[in-house]
C-alpha cells in the first residue's frame, strides 16, 4: 500500500480520502460528487474500481502513456523550419501569430516558445526587479485624452530612408487612433495627422504630448506664447497638456516599443520600403493592432465632439500663421518678399493695421484682416530665408543636402561666372630699369 501511495498524485489522494469517507458512511455519493466536481455516476465507477483494485484503481490509466493530443514530431520540425527561414528574429508570440495566419499551424505560444528555446532561436528574458510606481488610472471615456508622440526609427531596415511614425493613441482604451509615416517630426507632420484624425473621429477633449518646441515655447521670456500647433488646438477648442517626463505618457511610449517590433516585421513581410506604400498599409495594420490590444472603455459614451469648421476654415487653421503690420502704402515684408494690398484706393483705415499671413505648407499665402481675406500682389522677391531646424529634423536636412550635392557633383560654373574672370596664373613680375 505504501508503494501505491507514492505513485498517487495529490488529487488522487484526495479522491481516496473522500471515497474512504463514503465507504465508512460518513458522506453521501452526491456530497462526494460535488466536492470532486464529478457526476454521481462517475463516483459510482470510482467506488467500483476502489473495491476491485484498492488505491491503485484510482491512479490515472493515462499515466506513462503518450497523450492523444501530442503534436507530431513532423509538425514540430516543419514549424521550426519555417521560423528559422522567415521569422528568426521574431518573438514567440508574433511568430505563433504568423504561423497561424500564413501557414495554418494551430500552436500555443508557450509550446512554440519552448521549441524555439530548445533550438536556440529564443533566449528567455531575465525578469527585471519590480519597481513600485503609482499608476495613473485610465480616463473613463474614449476621446477624453489622446497621447501623441513621434517615433523616429529605421522602419524599413535600410531598405528605404529612415523616417518617423506619428502616433495618436487613446488613453482610455489603448486604441491606436491615427498613424502616419513622415520624413521627420515637424509641425506640418502633426497638423496633417491631426486633420486626418478629426475627419475620422471628431475633436478629442485633450491631447497629451511632451515639451518639444512643436508643442510649447520653452524660452523663459516667452512663457505662455502658443506655438503654431498649440494655436491650432486653441482654435479647435482642444486642450493641450504637456507631460513632465516620458514615463508620464507611458501609454504611447510602450506603444512605440511594440510598433518598433511588430510594424517593422510586418513591413518586411509585405515588402514595403517607402513612405507612400507604408502609409497605404497602415489602416490594415491599425485595425489588426486594435483588435489584439485595445480594451473597452469604462463608459460606453464617446467623448469626441463634431468638427464645427468647414474645409476652407480648416485649411487656414492648419497652416503657419504670422502677424505683420501694414505700412502707409499698405505693404509689408514677409520672408524676403514685399507684399502690397490691391484694390484698396481709399485704404486709410488699413494703414498701420495688423494682418494675418497664413502660409500653407505648399508655400501659398493667404492674407486675413479681421477674418476676411485680402487681395495682394508681390512687389519684390528675394532669396527665401534658410529654414530653422531642431534635433528632430536635422538628419532629414542633412540627407537632403547629400542628395542635392551628389546631383551637383559635375557642376561647372557658367561662362560669365566671376570665377572665370580671374586669370588662371599671375603674370610674371618685370622690373623697369
Amino acid at each position: 500500500m505504501g508503494e501505491e501511495y507514492n505513485t498517487m498524485s495529490y488529487r488522487e489522494m484526495d479522491r481516496l480520502e473522500l471515497l474512504q469517507a463514503l465507504m465508512g458512511k460518513q458522506l453521501r455519493q452526491r456530497e462526494v460528487a460535488e466536492r470532486l466536481s464529478l457526476s454521481v455516476r462517475q463516483v459510482k465507477r470510482l467506488v467500483a474500481r476502489y473495491r476491485a483494485e484498492g488505491a491503485a484503481g484510482l491512479v490515472s490509466r493515462q499515466r506513462g502513456k503518450r497523450p492523444n493530443n501530442r503534436i507530431l514530431d513532423s509538425v514540430r520540425e516543419s514549424a521550426i523550419q519555417l521560423v528559422q527561414t522567415h521569422y528568426a528574429d521574431f518573438g514567440p508570440t508574433l511568430a505563433r501569430e504568423k504561423l497561424e495566419e500564413r501557414h495554418g499551424y494551430q500552436l500555443s505560444t508557450e509550446t512554440l516558445r519552448q521549441w524555439m528555446m530548445a533550438e536556440g532561436l529564443w533566449v528567455a528574458k531575465r525578469r527585471k526587479a519590480a519597481r513600485i510606481h503609482q499608476r495613473r488610472p485610465r480616463r473613463p471615456y474614449l476621446g477624453e485624452l489622446v497621447q501623441i508622440d513621434g517615433s523616429p526609427h529605421d522602419w524599413f531596415e535600410e531598405r528605404g530612408p529612415r523616417c518617423t511614425l506619428i502616433v495618436f493613441i487613446d488613453d482610455a482604451t489603448s486604441r491606436l487612433m491615427a498613424l502616419h509615416f513622415v520624413p521627420a517630426e515637424t509641425t506640418q507632420a502633426y497638423m496633417e495627422t491631426l486633420r486626418a484624425y478629426l475627419k475620422a473621429h471628431g475633436r478629442p477633449v485633450a491631447l497629451y504630448s511632451d515639451k518639444h518646441s512643436i508643442f510649447r515655447v520653452n524660452h523663459p521670456d516667452q512663457e505662455g506664447v502658443p506655438t503654431q500647433f498649440t494655436r491650432a488646438l486653441q482654435t479647435l477648442d482642444i486642450q493641450a497638456i504637456h507631460a513632465n517626463s516620458p514615463q508620464a505618457k507611458g501609454r504611447v511610449e510602450r506603444a512605440n516599443q511594440t510598433l518598433q517590433d511588430r510594424l517593422v516585421k510586418e513591413l518586411r513581410l509585405q515588402g514595403i520600403s517607402d513612405l507612400e506604400a507604408a502609409n497605404a498599409f497602415l489602416p490594415e495594420f491599425l485595425a489588426d493592432y486594435n483588435r489584439r490590444f485595445a480594451v473597452s472603455p469604462q463608459h460606453p459614451q464617446d467623448a469626441h465632439r463634431p468638427v464645427l469648421h468647414n474645409p476652407e476654415e480648416l485649411s487656414l487653421i492648419f497652416c503657419l500663421q504670422h502677424t505683420r503690420k501694414l505700412s502707409k502704402n499698405l505693404s509689408f515684408r514677409f520672408q524676403n518678399r514685399e507684399y502690397q494690398l490691391t484694390n484698396y484706393s481709399s485704404g486709410y483705415r488699413l494703414r498701420g493695421a495688423s494682418v494675418t499671413v497664413c502660409q500653407a505648407f505648399d508655400s501659398s499665402i493667404t492674407l486675413l484682416y479681421q477674418g476676411q481675406p485680402l487681395t495682394y500682389r508681390i512687389l519684390a522677391e528675394g532669396e527665401p530665408p534658410i529654414p530653422l531646424d531642431d534635433e528632430k529634423s536635422l538628419h532629414l536636412r542633412i540627407e537632403q543636402a547629400v542628395k542635392e550635392q551628389a546631383q551637383r557633383s559635375h557642376w561647372k560654373p557658367a561662362p560669365d561666372h566671376p570665377w572665370r574672370r580671374y586669370p588662371q596664373s599671375k603674370p610674371a613680375h618685370t622690373s623697369t630699369p
